[in-house]
């Protein structure tokens, strides 16, 4: 039923579907703000509709410029900028005031001079009788004889009072809300400024809004926004009900409220700090409340083809650190090699050479789950003499190993064709001709190598460190041994 009732409000006006994404700039592009803006770009991009951006600034005590160049920055980064410049709510606030107005002078919304004394008296009042706080204002029938001169008011919307009012949502399903509960909640403040709750139903309708798809914790705002868009409704013509679809919130993998200790951190530290892919985390976030079958690695391609809202499940979904990282590995696997060395370099001292860099990804990233990883699992390249080994290196480098070091050291030393699989063929032969195992060459020769014990093959750091670099760093900690094994 609910796929069915997808593009209802776009066909009933002859609109495409239009979907935005609108968040407050008082902080971070956040994971959960990144989801909703993921899931109305695929919807706007699944449809062939178009998919916009809207800063709600109104709060000007809380919203900043470089909160606004985080937001705009992450969203660029995970390729969902809007397909029309941004909208900034507060640059509008003549026009929601205007529609404040119009329902006003229609009878749809009143002047309240209920002082916040008097309110506060109420609500206490309705606490201690245990009663929910309704807002009841004498003013909502005064005719404008009545008013008082020279007075501060309110706009305050005339919500229904009975009946009851039904959101067909695309997630939620058939919710109903009696109007009696639905207050009459503020349009302008007493300095005339308007409030989000108008402002956000203005600004929808006049970017042609079809369809808000946003967190559940919006819900009960939809049955507030309703009265306004149906006022208006009765006042103009144009005005449409959007569909809504109002997407259950992230929870940390134990359940609870996302929060920073569960990995909710902004979409830039995912970046910068984590060392996350954009591809990655768009699959992720992808698949967290959404899924196709039992599809894990789905391309930017098959997410717009495959997407719909029929398939976002109605339980929170719980964001797993540890599954991105691991997704991060595959997307780090399947990237081009040049690319990725550009985004490890700056993550080692020292301006690496990008060149070497770049020939040493095939055997970096099998493991690595991130580019800290890489950066980490890079830095033996880039290291200079005299090495500096880690406690379990020089634990391993004992007089025995590094007497092995020597034969080694002498056994290399006249090698000419230094390539992976020729050192592999040389070093295979001696630990067969000295009656030992590959590991008990390789695990010294690793340690003199890079300074610790793990390490791509060593076939492979003998080839990317090259033949002279090789033999300086096994000399440095080799001995002659005193008899050949």
């Amino acid at each position: 039923m609910a796929s069915s009732r997808l593009t209802d409000a776009a066909t009933d006006s002859g609109r495409g579907v239009v979907t935005r994404f609108a968040p407050s700039p008082t902080g971070y592009l956040h994971i959960g703000g990144a989801r909703t803006a993921l899931f109305n770009w695929l919807f706007a991009r699944h449809h062939g509709g178009k998919y916009l951006l809207r800063i709600e600034d109104t709060d000007r005590s809380r919203s900043t410029e470089p909160a606004i160049a985080a937001i705009f920055d992450g969203l660029d980064w995970l390729g969902l900028g809007g397909d029309e410049p941004p909208v900034f709510q507060f640059a509008r606030s003549d026009r929601h005031a205007a529609v404040a107005h119009a329902l006003l002078a229609a009878g749809k919304a009143y002047r309240c001079y209920l002082t916040s004394e008097e309110l506060a008296a109420r609500r206490e009042r309705a606490q201690a009788e245990r009663k929910p706080f309704r807002i009841e204002s004498e003013w909502r029938d005064a005719t404008p004889e009545t008013w008082p001169v020279d007075q501060p008011y309110v706009v305050r919307i005339k919500a229904p009072r009975e009946g009851e009012a039904v959101i067909e949502d695309l997630v939620q399903g058939k919710v109903t809300v009696r109007n009696e509960e639905i207050d009459d909640f503020v349009l302008l403040r007493s300095d005339g400024t308007p409030t989000y709750m108008l402002a956000v139903v203005v600004d929808d309708h006049d970017m042609g809004v079809t369809h808000v798809i946003r967190g559940d914790d919006h819900l009960n705002n939809a049955f507030r926004q309703l009265v306004i868009v149906r006022g208006m409704q009765a006042i103009e013509g144009g005005w449409f009900d959007p569909v809504y679809a109002h997407v259950p919130l992230i929870h940390g993998s134990d359940g609870a409220k996302l929060s920073k200790r569960h990995g909710a951190l902004g979409v830039d530290a995912y970046r910068d700090e984590l060392g996350i892919l954009p591809e990655a985390l768009f699959n992720y976030l992808l698949r967290l409340g959404w899924g196709h079958g039992d599809d894990e690695i789905i391309s930017r391609a098959q997410a717009q083809e495959w997407f719909d809202i029929a398939h976002v499940g109605k339980s929170p979904s719980r964001f797993d650190l540890a599954k991105l990282q691991n997704l991060n590995g595959h997307y780090l696997r399947e990237a081009d090699d040049a690319a990725l060395a550009a985004l490890v370099a700056p993550r080692i001292p020292d301006e690496p050479d990008l060149d070497l860099l770049t020939r040493a990804m095939p055997v970096l990233k099998v493991r690595a789950r991130d580019l800290n990883d890489l950066a980490a699992g890079a830095g033996f390249l880039f290291a200079q003499r005299p090495l500096s080994l880690d406690d379990k290196a020089t634990a391993l480098l004992t007089t025995e190993a590094r007497a092995l070091l020597g034969q080694i050291s002498e056994l290399l030393s006249g090698h000419a064709d230094w390539t992976t699989a020729a050192l592999e063929a040389t070093l295979k032969q001696a630990a067969g001709d000295w009656g030992l195992g590959l590991g008990k060459l390789a695990q010294p020769l690793r340690a003199a190598l890079t300074g610790q014990t793990t390490s791509p093959g060593i076939f492979d750091v003998l080839e990317l460190l090259g033949r002279d670099e090789s033999l300086a760093r096994i000399a440095a900690q080799a001995v002659p041994a005193a008899n050949a094994l």
